[in-house]
């Protein structure tokens, strides 16, 4: 009688045993299937969700940027950062304020620096990027974009008296061996090689370190975009930009004038939902520039 309970005991303890498994499978299969949405990103699920989850840099003047309290003088309230770190505003989160609520949305604004920013988006941090970025034929090679929701100008920045600073064209730098720079990651990179007997310098992760380098001295020319530039004049009254004359100025730098909305590659149909807001919203050029005048105007001095 023990023999035959015992055996009795182990057929239930193994049946519990293949029971307990069966189930673990089925959690692991689960667990792997929502990882992998979450790692893929479907624009499935960006399309259905309630939130606009940007990413931005909260860090490039006046496009975004970062400030400690929700109060801006135009009357309008700054972001909170997604996970803590202050509140952002800027040209960006005005557009993206205006989306949201034209697609019913909440607003989640994501800081992350530029050089990660692209990839944070592909893992499923956020669903698309409201930054400043020029719509470039590499960028499109991994990337969908919206038609333009900003135009912008390309200049360079000089530092006030040095001899450079009555340039007005790219030929009037032969033979003087400047340092230049600019953002890392953007599509100013490529210009450098246009400028003549240049040496190219250190370039940086923010803009505010490029026009640092200028006040002091660690390079000579930055190409950078003319709000951004206007921007940096505020607090950098050591500085000018220089307007580049026709013909003698820059030549495929049409690329980082158009700043468009990127969603992931595959996410078309969020990134259409995006265009149908933005059509609905109504962003002219009028628009544009009048609010781009008035984010320049309220960027607190920080920044």
């Amino acid at each position: 009688m023990k023999v035959k309970r015992l055996f009795k005991a182990i057929g239930i303890l193994t049946a519990g045993i293949m029971a307990l498994s069966s189930f673990a499978g089925c959690s692991d299969t689960s667990s792997g299937n929502a990882e992998n949405s979450a790692a893929s990103g479907g624009s499935a699920s960006a399309s259905e969700s309630n939130v606009l989850r940007v990413g931005m840099e909260c860090a490039y003047a006046p496009f975004n940027w970062t400030q400690v309290g929700t109060e801006v003088p135009n009357g309008d309230t700054a972001v909170e950062i997604y996970g803590g770190g202050g509140y952002a505003y800027g040209y960006d989160v005005m557009v993206a304020k205006k989306l949201a609520e034209q697609m019913g949305m909440e607003l989640e604004v994501h800081k992350v620096e530029w050089d990660s920013i692209g990839i944070s988006m592909d893992s499923g941090e956020y669903d698309c990027i409201i930054a400043g970025m020029g719509r470039t034929a590499e960028r499109m090679l991994s990337y969908s974009f919206t038609e333009p929701y900003y135009y912008r100008s390309n200049c360079v920045v000089v530092k006030k008296g040095s001899e450079i600073e009555n340039i007005t064209g790219l030929s009037d730098l032969a033979g003087k061996n400047i340092t230049v720079t600019t953002q890392l990651g953007t599509g100013w990179v490529p210009l450098l090689d246009q400028i003549p007997d240049a040496v190219k310098g250190a370039n940086y992760e923010t803009t505010a370190e490029v026009f640092m380098a200028l006040s002091n001295g660690t390079a000579d020319l930055a190409v950078i975009d003319l709000p951004t530039a206007q921007s940096a004049l505020l607090t950098n009254d050591d500085l000018k930009i220089i307007t580049l004359a026709d013909g003698d100025t820059f030549v495929g730098d049409e690329e980082m004038t158009n700043v468009c909305i990127a969603t992931r590659k595959d996410d078309t149909e969020f990134r259409d939902k995006l265009q149908a807001a933005m059509d609905a919203v109504g962003l002219d050029r009028d628009t544009m520039n009048s609010m781009m005048e008035e984010a320049i105007s309220v960027q607190p001095a920080a920044n």
